[in-house]
């Protein structure tokens, strides 16, 4: 044989080898990262999920370019979530036991996921909702965020008593948000108006040079459902489809339709295969849309049934080796992107981040959705005890889990695999299980006793910073009746806030 074809063979076949064993983030340069998260979305919400009437063309294609987790999971609620996805860790050990009552606030000890990303050298940006302190110094650009451009409170126009509250009668239509420390008055509907700045800053920071995270938690299609008529208007009619349902379906038709816009840029700018889209299917469980389709599961929001907790997510980075068109089962959660994304970007953490980190890096998985993957545990727990209470809310609302069994409220038993829409309890049949689900519990119920410290502040404002600053900035003052709303003193406990809003929290 040829000397110089054998040399050539080999030279090949050696270059073959070190491919196949070189990491990620090896392969190529540090990947801009793009997180798109909605709000209250549920996983059966999504055509290419089982759907029959949702239209989400965007997400549809973009499940055929990409890694799907299927059995990824997140909080019951919206702020708990966040907290897990900026820290790494469960948000009762950053404080974060609400969505309101100061109990909202994350921990200022926390080492926030764009700080961490900042020591590898990306510039950040958020866009949308951020919902963990409204207060200076819990806001995302005291957290690492370089680009801030978001509402405030839990919800566009939402107030609450002590911290948290948006802009005074704001709205998804023309809403006042705030950038970069100030308020600004726009023009248009929120979720464009999202995508739109988030776009534009891409667009300036690509030619820098300079790695970016854009996060992009959406208020959409959190309540209240008020958008655009041309948005929604083909839902109505449709069979079991109420007024608002419809509005619903279309928030989340419109986010599809701005994910397929960015999409777009991506690829006419040329940055597409280098970049890493996380697209986080919801921040909970579904809300509005269940009643069309709950993807076989049980409950929603709000809940620690698998329907409150289980959201599809999607990754996509061509050039980072991850396959298009692949799903996997491991057991996975929120609190995992923040390792996972310290991996990818080769950051050194320090001891007390990595003290800091539970969550599990899925970069085994982005190489081969096959990989092998120790069974694990995953608490969830609804919180949004009255003031107080948390002593007495260890079982209530609680769930632990494993890839094949959920425990309960410590009640009931449900094997997934056998049971996914969790009707049968075999508690009686497994002693074992729920014996040793019981005792990791119990511990991790021990663990964060002393990270819960938000539960008895004192430091509240008596008047929502964001509404003061609104103020400052365009003259006015708070009517007698806003200021008896944002009164701590009128607020005891969780149960206490106010029914309706409550339940868009």
């Amino acid at each position: 044989m040829n000397t110089n074809l054998l040399r050539s063979v080999f030279s090949a076949l050696a270059t073959f080898v070190a491919l196949s064993l070189t990491p990620i983030h090896a392969e190529s340069p540090k990947p801009n990262i793009i997180l798109v998260m909605p709000d209250d979305v549920g996983y059966g919400d999504y055509a290419c999920l089982g759907n029959p009437i949702m239209r989400t063309p965007a997400v549809d294609a973009f499940k055929k370019q990409s890694l799907l987790f299927t059995q990824f999971h997140v909080s019951p609620t919206c702020s708990p979530t966040r907290a897990a996805l900026m820290s790494g860790r469960h948000e009762f050990k950053n404080g974060v036991t609400h969505t309101i009552l100061e109990r909202e606030r994350l921990a200022l000890s926390t080492f926030t996921l764009p700080q961490m990303l900042k020591t590898v050298g990306y510039t950040s940006g958020i866009f949308g909702k951020w919902h963990l302190g409204d207060e200076a110094a819990y806001r995302p650009e005291s957290r690492g965020f370089d680009e801030v451009y978001i509402h405030g409170g839990g919800g566009i126009g939402q107030t609450y008593p002590g911290s948290c509250g948006d802009a005074p009668g704001n709205t998804n239509i023309n809403p006042a948000l705030w950038h970069n420390g100030t308020w600004v008055k726009t023009k248009g509907y929120c979720t464009d108006l999202f995508f739109h700045q988030a776009i534009q800053w891409m667009d300036q920071k690509r030619s820098t040079k300079q790695p970016f995270f854009a996060y992009i938690p959406l208020n959409a299609a959190h309540g209240p459902h008020v958008l655009p008529q041309e948005y929604y208007q083909h839902y109505m009619g449709k069979p079991g489809v109420s007024a608002d349902t419809a509005k619903f379906l279309g928030m989340v038709e419109n986010v599809d339709t701005n994910f397929g816009k960015l999409l777009t840029k991506l690829k006419e700018w040329n940055i597409a295969d280098h970049t890493l889209v996380i697209y986080l299917g919801s921040d909970n469980g579904g809300t509005a849309g269940r009643e069309i389709c709950n993807a076989g599961m049980n409950g929603g929001k709000g809940s620690v049934a698998q329907g409150g907790t289980r959201v599809p997510v999607f990754f996509r980075w061509p050039a980072g080796g991850i396959k298009a068109n692949e799903e996997t089962p491991a057991l996975s959660a929120h609190l995992d992107i923040y390792p996972t994304l310290a991996e990818i970007t080769g950051a050194t953490l320090s001891d007390n981040v990595q003290k800091q980190i539970e969550g599990r890096s899925l970069f085994p998985l982005l190489k081969n959705p096959q990989a092998e993957w120790a069974d694990r545990t995953l608490v969830h727990h609804v919180g949004r005890w009255a003031k107080g209470e948390a002593a007495n809310a260890k079982l209530k609302n609680s769930a632990i889990q494993n890839s094949r069994f959920t425990l309960v409220n410590d009640k009931e038993l449900f094997d997934l695999q056998a049971d996914p829409g969790e009707k049968t309890n075999v508690i009686a049949k497994h002693p074992e299980v729920v014996a040793i689900l019981r005792a990791t519990y119990d511990q991790w119920w021990t663990d964060v006793q002393p990270l819960l410290i938000n539960e008895n502040v004192t430091d509240i404002p008596k008047i929502n910073p964001l509404k003061e600053l609104y103020w400052k900035q365009f003259g006015g003052e708070p009517s007698e009746a806003m200021l008896k709303q944002m009164d701590p003193t009128k607020v005891i406990g969780g149960k206490n806030a106010p029914k309706k809003k409550r339940k868009n929290q």
